[in-house]
């Protein structure tokens, strides 16, 4: 009978877990227990007890949507396919967002004001307008993650993104990108960064302002060549180098005494048997896949 009860709470254990782990970024924030609103016209009428609220998947009322800066208690705020283009007037009064994600919108810029929403930790955008990221967001001091993706132009990142003292997770894909990502790689705090499919041909010469990353994904791009420098970001455990140009790596990574995988899948460096070999000599420890 003991062997069955533990067997149970194993299985509500892992199903637990489990059910933890599907949990979307929207889930994560705000009050614990609030109720998650999921109708503007609903929401409206009751002003002060709107914490969170997820207008996914239904055409804003335009009419509604400009009173949306009445919530003043708004804490997490997600617009997914919700057919928005334009900020309503005020929209920056919701001071005490913490979480902001649209999703499929085409937003052409970020919200006025930016540097009202001091309390935000996490801002995404995927497949919206926007081209360029605004000198305000400097102003985001709790910022803790960034996604930015889907965007078929040029993005322009304001150097500013280096003051973000709290930002750890940067996320870039499918964005056009300079082909030197400098302010990404501008961020101490930083401690996974990933730029994928964005066409950069090349990193920062030196990489010693990223002293505490530990995820790098430079996946789908057009890099020929890794930074002697790369050696600095001694903190790095996953280096992700997937479907580039490589045709080698600098002996300095073996100075990486962290790293634990090193993927090189679709570089011409994989058809070098000796490159290979050497690498694994440099990194003992670290798990390369080549194929």
């Amino acid at each position: 009978m003991r062997n069955f009860y533990t067997l149970f709470f194993l299985c509500c254990a892992a199903f637990s877990f489990s059910q933890e782990k599907i949990k979307t970024p929207f889930d994560q924030y705000g009050p614990y227990g609030a109720s998650v609103f999921t109708s503007l016209k609903e929401a409206l009428k009751e002003e002060q007890a709107v914490y969170k609220l997820d207008l996914s998947y239904q055409p804003l009322d335009l009419k509604l949507w400009q009173k949306i800066p009445k919530l003043k208690n708004l804490q997490a705020l997600q617009l997914q396919s919700v057919q928005a283009n334009q900020w309503p007037d005020g929209f920056e009064e919701l001071n005490n967002l913490v979480f902001l994600g649209s999703y499929n919108n085409e937003f052409a810029a970020f919200p006025k004001n930016i540097k009202n929403f001091g309390n935000l930790m996490y801002l995404e955008f995927y497949n919206s307008k926007i081209d360029s990221v605004p000198q305000d967001i400097a102003y985001l001091r709790h910022l803790k993650t960034f996604k930015f993706s889907g965007n078929n132009d040029t993005l322009k990142i304001s150097k500013n993104i280096k003051y973000l003292k709290a930002l750890q997770d940067i996320v870039m894909e499918s964005v056009l990108l300079d082909s030197l990502p400098q302010p990404l790689f501008s961020i101490p705090s930083a401690k996974k960064i990933i730029i994928a499919n964005c066409g950069i041909q090349a990193l920062p010469d030196s990489m010693e302002k990223t002293p505490n990353v530990e995820v790098l994904v430079l996946d789908f791009n057009k890099l020929t060549q890794i930074p002697w420098s790369i050696y600095k970001c001694q903190k790095l455990f996953v280096l992700s180098l997937r479907h580039n140009a490589l045709t080698k790596i600098p002996d300095s990574i073996c100075m990486l005494k962290n790293l634990t995988k090193l993927d090189l899948r679709d570089n011409p460096i994989c058809s070098d048997v000796q490159a290979l070999q050497a690498l694994s000599i440099l990194l003992p420890g670290c798990e390369i896949i080549a194929k």
